[in-house]
């Protein structure tokens, strides 16, 4: 058996990867140990959120499948954040557990070009001459040949769960562990690292009292995740809230011993912003209470999910904390927290490409990589699968830089960075989250896709009418001018604001104030108060200046990326770096000043030295007669 590219694993980062991997053309099997739980939610069945909702949007701009799933199979849609600048407002979905795993599954099953395989990869297979990945060796011998190979293994690496100080072997509860891979891995010269999350218990909704409960509704203006038209609309289901008491707090902290994590049972690294709950009583001692909410898992089951809720503690003292919660004191706990702890590879030993450094034609995506969450994991396997058919195909590897997208910014920090926790989206990460919304996703990215052949034609023909029909209304905005009148004077005092001369409609969205629901509602666009796009044009007038700066600083940022680093070059050669520089540099490999200035540890005034060592060279090399291309020139101490 011969396929172009092997996808091992079927979570969020396997879906992916197959998925564009088979879209491109290439004969794609996709590897699972367990067929049925491809797209499985093992924790909390939700898309979206801060800086997740970036990526899951990013996605599908792309051409993925994330965002089309959440949209198909939602219990909830809810946008937060409204209250602070377009930069941060993230899209949540909480979503059918079930039928995404359906969904996910089903659709992968009609996928032109890809093949789905239950088995267990145990070994590599490569070729020692040209050191290139020529295929995988299942657990009963059986051998399966590709031209590259992408490995998304999750959290199943020699995985162990906890519950108090009990173990046992599994990559999620109930499901079999990848035995042997690690050490084949490691035989193949990987490193390895070591990491923790966990899951809160899950609750027989019928046994809560919600009568006293607050109610967290969905939002009555549905926004999707995809940006393909008429995306399903359901009936939504809400959720509640809850939050831990004095005596939850003293439970927990009378029990600490019998946590594996504090008993120093597990070594593995946890998730520092999505902590467990006993971790969240011994470092915010001085909060009285902590959040929990009330997430449905579907609608065909009535177990219900406790975000906020996540430990390891035993059984008897989960039963116990549940009772402590206001409304759970009659509370049945269906399936119990626990943690997981599961190898993973750092991911300085790939470059941006979410190739291995050392070995052509192997790829890896998501929790392997040390990233926590679905998000995240997608965004790696989408590139990840594109970029191991473009290397069947000898192609250019598609490279998005951090000034294009999350998704740029979240493989940049991964493969530059030594990161020793599991990896978390946030909009904080980026630099120029302004310019990188989740609104305008479809922007930055489609005309990518399209480039590359993962943007069909009704996609294509979708973007490029909304495209046009924004680039009409800005062109509206500015050449319509309104004057002062008793009608406008009337609308304007609700919020605060008077119209002395004339301006143009842009002139007065550009007033902090002033809403595009204003201007929908007294000067609404071709005879209709409703514009779709109005998210992506308010923005773009309101914040026009600080998004022009921010565009200058990513010119800026993005000369150091031009200038390119000696593939060879011995960095302990350079006695003017700092130690810790030169040690980061040769470990990490930097292909440009620019991925070089990123590195934590590297200094403004080690970025000067490596810039003078390339222009001398550069200097040597034209005295000697050599031709050197050089962008130094362009680049700015």
């Amino acid at each position: 058996m011969r396929y172009d590219v092997i996808v091992i694993g079927g979570g969020h980062a396997g879906c992916e990867a197959a998925n564009a991997s088979a879209r491109l053309g290439l004969s794609t099997v996709l590897i699972a140990v367990n067929l049925d739980t491809i797209g499985a939610m093992p924790c909390n069945p939700a898309v979206g959120g801060p800086g997740k909702s970036h990526l899951a949007r990013e996605v599908d701009a792309l051409g993925g499948v994330i965002g089309i799933a959440a949209d198909a199979t939602y219990l909830q849609l809810r946008t937060l954040n409204l209250s602070r600048g377009p930069a941060v407002h993230s899209l949540r979905a909480q979503s059918d557990k079930r039928e995404y795993g359906v969904f996910m599954k089903q659709y992968l099953e009609k996928l032109p070009n890809l093949s789905l395989r239950q088995g267990m990869v145990q070994k590599f297979i490569l070729d020692s001459r040209s050191e290139r990945i020529t295929g995988v060796e299942l657990a009963f011998g059986e051998r399966i040949e590709g031209g590259a190979v992408v490995l998304c293994a999750g959290t199943f690496l020699e995985g162990t769960i906890w519950i108090g100080k009990d173990t046992q072997p599994a990559g999620r509860a109930g499901e079999f562990p990848a035995v042997g891979l690690s050490a084949n891995l490691k035989s193949l010269g990987f490193t390895m690292g070591r990491l923790k999350t966990g899951t809160p218990p899950r609750i027989d909704g019928r046994t809560i009292d919600y009568t006293d409960l607050p109610v967290v509704p969905g939002d009555d203006q549905l926004q999707f995740f995809s940006f393909l038209p008429d995306r399903p609309v359901r009936e939504q289901m809400p959720c509640h809230q809850t939050r831990t008491t004095p005596a939850t707090h003293e439970l927990i902290q009378a029990n600490l011993h019998e946590s594996p994590m504090y008993s120093g049972m597990i070594h593995g690294v946890g998730p520092r912003y999505c902590p467990s709950i006993e971790d969240k009583v011994v470092r915010f001692a001085d909060k009285d209470s902590h959040s929990f909410f009330i997430e449905p898992e579907g609608r065909s089951t009535y177990e219900v999910y406790l975000q906020g809720c996540s430990t390891s503690l035993p059984i008897h003292i989960q039963h116990q904390i549940v009772a402590t919660l206001p409304g759970f004191e009659r509370a049945v706990m269906v399936r119990p927290a626990y943690a997981v702890e599961y190898d993973y590879m750092p991911a300085i030993q790939f470059d941006h490409s979410l190739m291995a450094k050392d070995l052509k034609g192997f790829f890896a995506a998501g929790q392997i990589l040390g990233t926590s969450g679905y998000e995240e994991a997608a965004a790696q396997g989408i590139i990840a699968g594109i970029n191991a058919a473009r290397f069947v195909r000898g192609e250019e590897p598609l490279i998005l830089p951090r000034s294009s997208s999350y998704t740029g910014t979240l493989i940049d920090d991964l493969v530059t960075k030594e990161i020793g926790e599991p990896y978390r989206m946030m909009t904080s990460r980026s630099e120029y989250r302004l310019i990188l919304r989740q609104d305008n996703a479809d922007a930055r990215l489609t005309p990518v896709g399209r480039e590359i052949g993962l943007v069909d034609d009704q996609r294509w023909s979708h973007f490029n009418s909304k495209q046009e029909s924004i680039g009409q209304e800005k062109d509206r905005l500015s050449r319509t001018r309104i004057r002062p009148c008793a009608e406008w004077d009337e609308a304007l005092a609700a919020f605060e604001e008077e119209l002395k001369i004339s301006v143009t409609l842009e002139e007065l969205l550009r007033r902090p104030k002033v809403p595009y629901a204003l201007i929908q509602k007294m000067a609404p666009a071709h005879d209709s108060e409703a514009f779709p796009w109005a998210c992506e044009v308010e923005t773009d007038v309101k914040y026009r200046g600080y998004i022009e700066r921010q565009k200058a600083q990513v010119e800026q940022a993005e000369k150091y990326d031009r200038v390119k680093l000696p593939a060879d070059l011995d960095y302990e050669d350079l006695t003017h770096l700092s130690r810790e520089a030169r040690e980061k540099l040769n470990r990490i490999r930097p292909e440009t000043l620019g991925q070089a200035q990123r590195i934590g540890g590297v200094r403004p005034a080690d970025v000067s030295v490596l810039m003078v060592y390339l222009e001398t060279t550069r200097r040597k090399a034209a005295q000697n007669g050599e031709k050197q291309e050089s962008n130094l020139a362009s680049a700015t101490i």
